[in-house]
């Protein structure tokens, strides 16, 4: 065990991380750490390697407003130009050499005595810091259900964030399980490839028009050249975002107005009655995550694709049957079936004061002051914590006022100007209670099974509000960091 404490050291090498990372060296601050579990940075763009894989949200907005994407080349990125952007992330701010890959934590404890957090990776190695900052996201674990007789199946069978490319698809019978945010984008691509494939869906999904738009190489030099040309086109596509919000919100014409629209881009792309009847969602526009996608229904049409509704009943050795009893004979399955979006700080042991460790402290019902702070962990900074994932505008603005606070908080303490960060149990209570009842008027609180809800039904992953509502919020908490405990 080295002696040296660090400022600060981060878990995850991914947007959260990196943007910690850069905020850091943008404060001047060099002694930090940050701990990657896997060979390379990237995050969910180093894992997401499936055919089409991008992002669904405009490009201009899913960057740091610190550090412009101003070079990308569509509107919605794929995955290559985002794991690049992370890449040149990392060179701008020198951050590699404070990298340590393939180095996950195991365990952090808090010791109120020092006053520091101890925390051992999974190599038995010790470090000693005085903030601690998980940065792991809330997609980054892949979950795959425990089907009857799975283990039995001969085939091939992975996780769409574990693509196996050596596993050829052509003139293979090929199974989608899932047909949320990943299958529509992989689906266009493998239907065109395999002989035959089907895609299994437990519930119909809101698709709207992606309507991709590819920057001229004129328009990217312009971008280059003058970047406010670039961050006006971001801060109107922010304002439309923001403005969207009210689409989420149960009982509006806006929300009536963007199920119309994805209806619309239904009977648009799909002229079979019967398919588009399976296409045609059953639950409130916004309960789940609203998709964007231009190819992936007439992927659907294709004589070589079938969509199937019935639930999977089990696996054979060659293919798997549903609960009505039909057979599919299945050489390859991709599991779109998500992810463990609520564990947080995946499965390292957190212990704070008293020794309570946080799986204890939340009892499957993850909670956080402004998704950061946790009673009973002090100086702990969670980035993309409880409720503040977006379906509405870019969560980078959401981690982009988190790492701000991070940083202005992490100076305090090491100047010594503020005590341990940390709040009270009635000040998350308080706050979360709030933030439920602004969620029951959400769409996200309707009656459909979404990646946003725990076991009962509490919505744990979403923010109740607009980006900039929840900028005001963390800026109105910052200015409170004078003491030991913080109220807000």
């Amino acid at each position: 065990m080295s002696d040296h404490i660090y400022d600060a050291v981060i878990v995850g090498a991914g947007f959260g991380g990196l943007g910690t990372a850069a905020q850091f060296a943008r404060a001047g601050r060099r002694n930090f750490l940050i701990l990657e579990r896997e060979a390379d940075l990237g995050g969910v763009w180093r894992d997401n390697t499936y055919p089409g894989a991008a992002c669904d949200t405009q490009s201009v907005i899913y960057c740091y407003s610190h550090f412009p994407h101003l070079a990308v080349e569509r509107m919605y990125a794929g995955r290559d130009e985002l794991l690049g952007y992370l890449r040149a992330l990392a060179d701008a701010y020198a951050l590699h050499d404070h990298i340590l890959l393939n180095s996950g934590l195991s365990s952090a404890r808090w010791d109120d005595c020092a006053q520091l957090w101890w925390l051992r990776d999974v190599h038995g190695r010790t470090y000693l810091t005085r903030v601690f900052v998980p940065a792991l996201g809330q997609l980054g674990t892949p979950k795959v259900p425990s089907f009857p007789g799975l283990e039995e199946f001969g085939g091939a069978a992975f996780h769409s964030a574990r693509w196996r490319h050596e596993v050829s698809l052509t003139g293979k019978r090929v199974a989608s399980i899932g047909a949320a945010a990943s299958a529509v984008q992989y689906v266009p691509e493998i239907a065109a490839e395999a002989a035959h494939l089907v895609v299994f869906q437990r519930s119909a999904n809101y698709v709207l028009p992606r309507n991709q738009q590819i920057f001229t190489a004129q328009e990217r030099a312009r971008h280059q050249d003058d970047p406010a040309v670039f961050h006006g086109l971001r801060e109107r596509i922010h304002a439309e975002r923001e403005a969207g919000f009210a689409r989420t919100r149960l009982g509006t014409a806006e929300q009536e107005t963007g199920a119309g629209e994805a209806l619309q881009h239904l009977r648009d792309q799909v002229a079979n009655p019967a398919l588009r009847r399976k296409l045609t969602p059953d639950h409130e526009f916004g309960c789940k995550r609203i998709l964007r996608s231009d190819d992936y229904y007439p992927a659907l049409t294709r004589p070589n694709v079938t969509l199937e509704t019935s639930g999977i009943a089990g696996f054979t050795e060659t293919g798997i049957i549903t609960h009505h009893g039909k057979i599919h004979d299945i050489h390859v399955v991709v599991f779109g079936t998500g992810f463990a979006s609520q564990t947080f700080v995946g499965d390292i042991e957190i212990t704070g004061r008293d020794g309570r460790t946080l799986a204890d402290r939340w009892n499957g019902v993850p909670e956080a002051y402004l998704g950061m702070l946790v009673d009973g962990f002090p100086n702990l900074f969670l980035v993309y914590g409880p409720n503040t994932n977006l379906n509405h505008n870019s969560v980078v603005t959401m981690l982009e006022c988190q790492q701000q606070f991070i940083a202005e908080a992490t100076e305090r303490v090491v100047s010594g100007a503020c005590r341990p960060v940390e709040v009270t149990a009635q000040e998350v209570r308080d706050f979360n209670a709030e933030l439920q009842t602004e969620l029951g008027r959400s769409a996200f609180s309707a009656d459909c099974s979404s990646w946003y809800k725990n076991a009962d039904g509490r919505v744990v992953n979403n923010w109740s509000g607009t980006v900039d509502e929840y900028h005001r919020a963390v800026a109105a908490f910052a200015t409170t960091l004078s003491g030991e405990t913080v109220a807000p």
